[in-house]
């Protein structure tokens, strides 16, 4: 009797009774292709897929065949058909990955479907396949008022001769997707007055020569311009954005035709790996940031004469370009409000150049910052052997009087260099010393 209570207890489907919500939430979290597998389990089973919230397709995945290679058209069939009987009251997020050389009447039948479910989320990312790209048809994004989140990768033509109408579309990322023209850039993102978040990564010689970017409601804006061969574009912008807040920039070689209007919202910026900053509407247009991190070289930027980071607050700077420190005196000389000041060399290199080449004349009088603001002060990959480096935490040190924390991160000396590590010690002593005076300053020393 009591070997036939454990066999039952073994055999009895426990998973089954719980509750549609628990169940639901473990199959969202499997591929639509195995969620749906289960509906041959049992009776209790057989329909719960279809009140699913999430959908996610890919056309490289088959539970059935594990086979790559699907035809497109049976692909497309059961997308279509999935759809079709799929009944949650409300279709929150549907993700297709598929090839480029599907056919676009498909692809127009899943977005229409979707759109007719009212799906808040919408992925679609098709791969490449014998250089083939597939055109979304511009007519069923003439009106829409449920969909938030709008998400466009790789082989996908995009040709709006007509503005949208996305009126709920709050974030649209655009990954090296291909627009037929400039116009038809102007038209989607025109047509998204609830757009918050955009975010563009784009090749440089991929279709059109000017991206203009103009959205009244746009708070975040992310830009990654690259060339095929994996260097950085030469793309050119316009960015008419008065509600921006958010703002990352990199990978643009060419940047002067760049231009940023109306941006005195800006909370933060990050400007990296770009050059060619000869026009000074670029650097104008961050004055009004509270963080600023620059990665990028003092010797290709045109400052705005007589211009002042009057609301910056935190400031971060790379160490590796040649001479950065002509941008940090700078900076220093126009944040009178800066209070905190990051300095990274993210490679943790030796000396690109000798260091006898390297001289920096620091300002003839201490920075408004230094005296009265400033409190804290970090240094990733700080290269004790440079001279310059040392000139720079010294004068820092001597002159930030209001000063809380300072810590220098430096790179991992090996036990076999004793030499090394002794004249680490000796300068890190030095720098202590600068300090001897200040009770308020904590100094750390760290190795990476």
């Amino acid at each position: 009797m009591e070997q036939k209570f454990k066999t039952d207890a073994m055999n009895e489907d426990r998973i089954s009774d719980l509750p549609d919500a628990l169940l639901l939430h473990i199959l969202s979290s499997l591929p639509t292709e195995n969620a749906i597998a289960t509906s041959v389990l049992s009776r209790r089973w057989r329909s719960l897929w279809t009140m699913l919230p999430k959908l996610k397709f890919d056309s490289n995945f088959n539970p059935v065949f594990d086979d790559d290679n699907i035809d497109p058209t049976m692909f497309s069939e059961n997308v279509y058909k999935t759809l079709s009987l799929h009944k949650a009251p409300v279709l929150e997020s549907l993700h297709l990955s598929f090839e480029g050389r599907t056919d676009c009447l498909h692809v127009g039948i899943w977005i229409a479907t979707a759109f007719a479910r009212g799906v808040r989320k919408l992925v679609l990312d098709s791969f490449y396949q014998e250089e083939q790209t597939v055109t979304l048809p511009s007519v069923l994004f003439s009106y829409n008022d449920s969909l938030e989140i709008l998400k466009l990768k790789c082989a996908i033509d995009l040709d709006f001769p007509s503005r949208v109408c996305l009126k709920s579309l709050r974030k649209l990322y655009l990954d090296q997707v291909h627009f037929k023209d400039e116009e038809s850039v102007c038209n989607l993102l025109c047509g998204c007055p609830s757009l918050q978040d955009l975010v563009v990564h784009r090749y440089s010689n991929a279709d059109v020569a000017t991206f203009t970017i103009a959205s009244p409601s746009l708070q975040r804006l992310t830009i990654e311009d690259l060339r095929q061969e994996g260097g950085y574009g030469n793309g050119s912008y316009v960015i008419n954005a008065p509600a921006l807040k958010y703002l990352n920039i990199n990978g643009v070689i060419d940047i002067e035709s760049c231009l940023i209007d109306k941006a005195l919202e800006l909370v933060e910026a990050k400007i990296s790996n770009v050059s060619g900053i000869t026009n000074e509407n670029i650097m104008e247009s961050l004055t009004s940031a509270k963080r600023l991190i620059l990665h990028l070289s003092p010797l290709e930027v045109k400052f705005p004469t007589g211009k002042i980071f009057d609301q910056l607050v935190c400031l971060e700077l790379l160490t590796y370009e040649r001479e950065w420190w002509n941008l940090l005196s700078i900076m220093l000389d126009s944040s009178p409000k800066l209070q905190i000041l990051k300095l990274t060399d993210v490679y943790l290199h030796d000396n690109k150049t000798n260091p006898d080449e390297r001289k920096w004349n620091p300002p003839k009088c201490a920075p408004e910052c230094l005296l009265f603001h400033l409190e804290t002060f970090l240094w990733i990959g700080y290269e004790w052997q440079r001279g310059d480096e040392k000139e720079v935490a010294t004068y820092i040190l001597e002159n930030a009087r209001r000063l809380k924390k300072a810590t220098f991160s430096t790179k991992r000396i090996g036990r076999e260099k004793l030499e090394d590590f002794e004249k680490r010690r000796e300068m890190l002593n030095e720098l202590a010393i600068v300090l001897w005076d200040s009770n308020s300053c904590h100094l750390v020393f760290e190795s990476t």
